[in-house]
């Protein structure tokens, strides 16, 4: 079994440690510690400070789990734990390989989404997210690729890279569809809700789809390594419980009482994750409306990414990597496979990101 290089982490852990301006990073603004615990407030600070640092739970601690159901309006045994929503994506691809078996995932997407399942000898059938259609989900391509051999259908939404959301109704649709024909189905929604059109629903609220959250997007808090699954199947449960307990055993201690902290104040938390990116969007939404002759450009519906294109159909790789020489970081489209787009990140550079594109402009015919 081979993984084939993660050319988005390769690209990311070369430049964004030390670049000025990271527009390549994709969670919202980050938090001190000292920020998180002043949101806990003095007890909740003792018991941070005085917890046992000791294994925890296969599933989850028992105040994460209910902080997170009290969220979605689910029971707390619905909620799964895991080591951010990558465990969780490991976790599906891993029990979803039988012989024969296929996927259907987006593309572009986040790379983990096809390279795990074609290591493990899954095909992977892909439907397009297309500029041409405005960056829109089509349900009728989704449903035409899926057979009797289909495990699951992934549905990312918000979108990494495009920002492309899908319709509450279109959601209940692929539920309906899925259900009839026993196919599970996954929506990793890591960047709900944060949104900049019509808002759509979390899929937790479906009877019959699994819906994966983390702690590094909409709640930027990357450090406490933690996610989780909203999963209404007992029995699938059970098989993602059994698996992470060969994978990661359980969580950090200390990682679910932080991310605890964050979602039991996920009004505050998200509201300043939303605002900094409907900020930012509107000045990105400026700047490339000014550079129109050079830049392909739909204005994200949700998420903190934008994926512009080069009107020309050149590489992308070379503008990116003089734009980092420059100091402003982005990611070149040949890490989702599509070289003519680049992605930029809106969110976690909070009152900078202004600055960062005086930077950007400053150098841009440089590439």
């Amino acid at each position: 079994m081979q993984l084939k290089p993660f050319s988005l982490d390769m690209w990311l852990n070369t430049y964004e440690h030390d670049v000025e301006f990271n527009l390549a990073a994709s969670t919202g603004p980050p938090w001190k510690m000292s920020e998180l615990l002043d949101l806990a407030g003095d007890t909740e600070r003792q018991r941070f400070l005085n917890h046992w640092v000791t294994y925890g739970r296969a599933t989850g601690s028992d105040g994460l789990r209910e902080a997170i159901a009290q969220m979605h309006g689910v029971e707390p045994e619905a909620v799964q734990i895991v080591t951010g929503a990558s465990e969780a994506l490991l976790i599906l691809s891993w029990l979803a390989a039988e012989p024969g078996a296929n996927v259907v995932v987006p593309q572009p997407g986040f790379p983990t989404f096809s390279a795990l399942t074609e290591s493990l000898g899954l095909e992977t059938r892909f439907y397009r997210i297309r500029k041409e259609s405005g960056f829109r989900f089509d349900v009728d391509e989704i449903e035409a690729l899926a057979d009797a051999r289909t495990k699951y259908i992934l549905i990312n939404s918000p979108h990494n890279p495009t920002g492309a959301t899908i319709e509450d109704a279109e959601m209940e649709r692929l539920a309906a569809f899925t259900s009839a024909r026993g196919i599970q189905l996954v929506c990793d929604e890591v960047y709900h809700p944060i949104y900049h059109d019509r808002a759509s629903q979390s899929a937790a609220r479906l009877a019959n789809a699994t819906a994966i959250g983390d702690f590094s997007k909409a709640f930027p808090l990357a450090g406490t390594r933690t996610g989780w699954m909203v999963e209404p199947d007992p029995a699938r449960r059970q098989r993602y419980w059994n698996a992470r307990a060969y994978f990661s055993v359980c969580n950090s201690s200390a990682g679910e009482l932080l991310a605890e902290i964050g979602v039991r104040n996920h009004a505050l938390v998200l509201r300043v994750t939303q605002e900094a990116a409907s900020r930012n969007l509107e000045l990105l939404e400026a700047f490339m409306a000014a550079r129109r002759e050079r830049f392909g450009w739909i204005r994200p519906r949700g998420g903190m990414t934008a994926f512009p294109w080069l009107l020309d159909g050149e590489n992308a790789r070379p503008f990116c990597q003089a734009a980092a020489e420059a100091g402003v970081l982005l990611v070149p489209g040949d890490c989702f496979d599509a070289p003519e787009h680049f992605r930029v990140g809106f969110g976690t550079t909070g009152d900078r990101f202004a600055e960062a594109l005086e930077r950007l402009d400053s150098h841009w015919d440089g590439r």
